[in-house]
């Protein structure tokens, strides 16, 4: 595309036609751009439309909008869209050489779009092949400041920030070390002479009137991007640089966080936003060289300790500067947990954190309540999950919990008296004084101590059964379950909390009144509920057994699931996580009878005829169809004629599911559906079967997601439908569209196990005669892949295999199948294969298998005079059999598959309570070593003083001494 006046016309009606009102010279437009963008200089072209002054800005502003959007898509490969063409590199030569100059040159609002557009150049391009840049940068922000000319510095400086960001959040590498060596040799110095120059002017315009209000502003917002660089360039190590300029930096910070700029600060709420931007930035700086260079910085650490400390005592109390709040608080947290912790030894001044800064940062505020209110998903992630360690109230804690690691009793001392006085204040007037007992559990709570690896939580701050009885069971027992729901909410969170610590019987008797604020209409207290009857059900007492069983869950169980289903059915909680998983908990521990589980069964289906129209909450759609799955696991098992009512009610669905093609739901509709089948009793009915039909289809393979949930389905009706594929006409065609299965299967690395699975069904369900016409087959494409792409998995499966066919059909069936394609193959496969890698064989079920057939193969095949061969597997047996698992098993590395096509692909889940239970194959057999040692006798016998010399030519000596002690604990001899 060459930029010429036709060029310029056609981009300027085309970026004007993007900002129409009317849909069709948008569309037009849009795609008429969309087009040309794949032509070679369409970048460069766009770029100088918005450097053309006569053009009008609204268009320039569109098209530097367009401009940018463009190099994130074709300026560097996109793995999202691999077809797009990439900017040719004589292009992107004289795009980097215009937009720097362009980028200071515009208005503010083009100046933004261009100074992102350059990042997303330098994330792929600086420093290595854009070494002119940085230069560029240095020799432009000199020029600028000189000039005072503070919006287009500010410009630079944004743009200087967003390219060395990488260093405060990339791996450390070598290379990345390298590129930062390169920034701090070209801007270290340049950052610092900014700075101070900005400083410079900063005093001058702290005059008063409007007009020196805007200039401060660029000032101020010139020292916010300078701390946020010198943030950056610090972040790793250190630099010799800035060790050597501290005093210059240091001076300035100090200053910034105890100067006081009214022009901005008194002018409204901006203008204070802004300031305190400045000084949480100098906190973060601050807070870094305390905890990376604590001794260079312990000169300075008393005057910022004093400055900010004073800052926070005036920001706790003001509710629009949190980001203030929680950077100085994290600041004097840092110090607090450093050599330095005597700063908050003093009695006066512990009184002061306590009263000044801690209780104003917890104590409730109006946006609280508004979050609470207005956007409970967002208010639980803050509170009750723990993610909000960078918000007022959690950080306030910390600072608490930081001082206590030095000067706990006086911390627990003077937290205590704080929370009794809360509550004699609630007490004195509860409805206008709520807020303080709310306060005071929320202390109690969040100082609470975990014990490690475990869910037990302990506080020396109240004792615990004496606090909950006087102070939470009083909200739990109030009738009206919508009044104070913060309060309410509070304590449900305390009593989940301390579940551990509250006895059975006390749990007991208030579990009730916690199914009744299931009822309650704001959403945090019925999720609240829903949390703490999911967490109580899962407490252990010693010895791991649970607290609570299905006997206790049964008096209130029918108004539990009543009230349960009942709040998924109010505002902003048709989807609540925190509802479906405790639906999930009482199916696992209730005994659900008859009268419960069909209306429950019903209400699931409502919930997920509901979700299946847009899916968009992938937790709560987890919950979701485990919560069916264990239903179906625990009310049909123990009830077989609900099979019939529950397939009434899912059979429609999960065939919407597949015929509507709701994708992300396809893994979990076949589980359940493989779950169905093995309910079901043969011969299956006729709506089955014609699943079985679209099963066997190709297509429905093609994505990896499906195909462990279609595994899982595909055994299922391989063990119902057994009968159908022995038969030969019909039979024989579904057997081969199994076959064929598998050997799509078997030849990736990615699921050649999930191939494996289907082999092993088949052998196990279907008669030698209905597989003899295709074991050769089978036999070519496993040792197609064995030749092609070993992996150690693959072999470990195919051990597995060989073992389930030969106890299946005998070791003679075995070898003379595998033999009659290649001969003696079946020899070289147990001299190479088998051998070597039988001890990585792991899961009892399969050491099993594998041992008991490679013993049969050593007494009823190998003879012998083949006595190598014959010893090794012997000795293979034996480690298989006496080592530990983690003694002789190496964990091997997925081996990725890049045959997948580029797409949206979602991922496998499983539903761990749709999982069948292993059969046995050898159920006849208890005991793999007692089957060995006895095997061994026999055959020994029948040949004596034979064996022996075999076994000490052989074995390894430990394993000769295992083998020595397994015939000792038997009673038994080789002789």
């Amino acid at each position: 595309m060459e930029w010429n006046p036709e060029t310029q016309q056609f981009l300027s009606q085309c970026f004007f036609n993007t900002l129409s009102p009317y849909p069709e010279p948008r569309r037009a437009a849009e795609a008429a751009l969309s087009e040309a963008a794949n032509r070679p200089n369409y970048g460069l072209a766009v770029l100088r439309l918005v450097a053309e002054p006569s053009v009008d800005e609204q268009i320039r502003q569109s098209a530097a909008v367009n401009f940018k959007n463009h190099l994130k898509v074709h300026w560097a490969p996109h793995f999202n869209a691999p077809d797009q063409a990439v900017v040719p590199d004589p292009e992107k030569e004289q795009i980097k050489a215009l937009i720097v100059t362009l980028m200071v040159n515009s208005s503010p609002k083009i100046q933004a779009q261009l100074s992102e557009a350059l990042t997303i150049i330098g994330k792929h391009d600086f420093p290595k092949a854009w070494q002119t840049l940085l230069p560029e940068l240095v020799g432009t922000l000199d020029r600028l400041s000189q000039a005072n000319d503070y919006v287009s510095v500010n410009g630079v400086l944004a743009t200087v920030n967003s390219l060395f960001k990488k260093f405060r959040y990339q791996f450390k590498t070598n290379e990345l070390l390298l590129d930062l060596k390169y920034c701090l040799d070209n801007f270290a110095k340049p950052l610092l002479e900014v700075f101070k120059r900005t400083a410079v002017f900063i005093d001058p315009a702290m005059g008063s009137g409007t007009a020196n209000a805007g200039v401060l502003k660029g000032y101020i917002e010139s020292q916010r991007l300078c701390c946020r660089i010198f943030y950056s360039l610090n972040f790793m190590e250190l630099p010799e640089f800035f060790e050597d300029h501290m005093d210059e930096w240091m001076i300035e910070f100090r200053k910034y966080l105890t100067a006081k700029y009214p022009i901005l600060e008194d002018s409204g709420k901006d203008g204070l936003a802004l300031v305190d931007e400045l000084r949480a930035a100098i906190c973060e700086n601050i807070s870094l060289y305390m905890e990376k260079e604590e001794d260079l910085f312990h000169k300075y650490l008393s005057g910022f300790v004093e400055a900010v400390w004073g800052l926070l005592v005036a920001a706790s109390n003001s509710s629009t500067r949190e980001r203030l709040t929680v950077t100085a608080i994290k600041f004097l947290t840092t110090v607090s947990t450093s050599v330095h912790h005597s700063l908050f030894a003093r009695d006066d001044i512990l009184q002061q954190i306590s009263q000044s800064v801690v209780i104003p940062n917890v104590m409730l505020r109006d946006e609280d309540e508004e979050l609470f209110e207005m956007n409970y998903v967002e208010f639980i992630r803050r509170d009750m999950e723990g993610s909000d360690l960078d918000t007022r109230r959690r950080i306030a804690c910390e600072l608490l919990k930081g001082i206590a690691l030095n000067y706990k009793e006086n911390v627990t001392q003077k937290v205590s008296a704080r929370v009794q006085s809360l509550l004699a204040s609630f007490a004195e007037n509860p409805s206008a004084n709520w807020k303080h007992k709310d306060c005071a559990i929320y202390l109690v709570v969040s100082l609470a101590t975990k014990k490690a690896g475990g869910t037990s939580v302990s506080t020396d701050l109240v004792d615990v059964e004496s606090f909950f009885g006087s102070v939470i069971v009083p909200e739990l027992r109030s009738q009206d379950v919508d009044g104070f729901p913060m309060l309410k909410a509070g304590a449900l969170k305390f009593f989940t909390m301390f579940r551990n610590q509250i006895s059975k019987p006390v749990a007991m008797a208030l579990l009730p009144d916690v199914v009744r604020f299931l009822g309650a209409e704001s959403n945090v207290v019925h999720s609240y509920a829903a949390s703490c009857v999911e967490k109580l059900l899962l407490v252990k007492d010693d010895g791991g057994r649970a607290r609570f069983s299905g006997a206790d869950v049964s008096p209130f169980l029918l108004a539990l699931m009543t009230n349960l289903f009942n709040a998924l059915q109010k505002p902003e909680s048709e989807e609540n996580q925190y509802l479906m998983k405790c639906i999930m908990r009482v199916f696992g521990v209730a005994n659900v009878s008859h009268e419960v589980a069909l209306p429950c069964i019903n209400g699931l289906a409502t919930v997920l005829n509901r979700v299946c129209q847009n899916p968009k909450n992938p937790v709560f759609n987890h919950y979701l169809f485990e919560s069916v799955a264990l239903l179906i696991r625990r009310a049909c098992e123990q009830d077989p004629s609900l099979i019939s009512a529950f397939e009434k009610s899912l059979l429609p669905i999960l065939d919407m599911i597949l015929s509507k093609d709701v994708s992300e739901f396809f893994p979990y509709a076949f589980q359940l559906l493989a779950q169905l089948v093995d309910l079901n009793r043969s011969p299956l009915p006729g709506n089955y079967m014609d699943i079985f039909a679209i099963l066997l289809k190709p297509d429905i393979w093609k994505k990896s997601a499906n195909v462990p949930a279609l595994v899982r389905l595909l055994q299922a009706f391989l063990r119902k439908a057994a009968h159908e594929l022995n038969q030969q006409d019909q039979g024989q065609g579904r057997l081969v569209s199994v076959l064929g299965i598998f050997n799509t299967l078997v030849s990736s690395p990615s699921t050649d196990e999930q191939g494996f699975y289907v082999l092993n069904t088949v052998i196990e369900n279907l008669g030698y005669d209905v597989i003899s016409p295709y074991i050769s087959h089978i036999w070519v494409a496993l040792f197609n892949r064995l030749q092609s792409s070993r992996t150690v998995k693959f072999i470990k499966s195919l051990i597995i295999f060989m073992s389930l066919f030969l106890v299946k059909h005998g070791s003679q069936k075995l070898a003379g199948s595998m033999n009659d394609v290649q001969p003696n193959i079946f020899r070289t496969i147990l001299e190479y294969f088998w051998v070597p890698n039988l001890k990585l064989i792991a899961g009892s079920m399969e050491l099993k298998l594998t041992s008991v057939a490679s013993t049969r193969i050593i007494c009823e095949f190998l003879s012998p005079s083949d006595s190598r061969l014959w010893g090794k597997m012997l000795d293979s047996i034996v480690t298989l059999l006496s080592r530990p698992e983690e003694d002789r098993v190496e964990e091997e590395p997925e081996v990725p598959d890049f045959n997948e096509t580029v797409g949206y692909n979602a991922t496998f889940v499983n539903l761990y309570n749709a999982g069948r239970k292993e059969e046995d194959p050898l159920q006849e057999i208890n005991d793999p070593k007692q089957f060995l040692v006895e095997s061994l006798s026999k055959l020994s016998a029948l040949s004596p003083g034979t064996f022996p010399r075999i076994i000490n030519e052989n074995l390894e000596p430990s394993n000769q001494a295992a083998l020595l002690q397994l015939c000792s604990s038997y009673n038994l001899t080789i002789v």
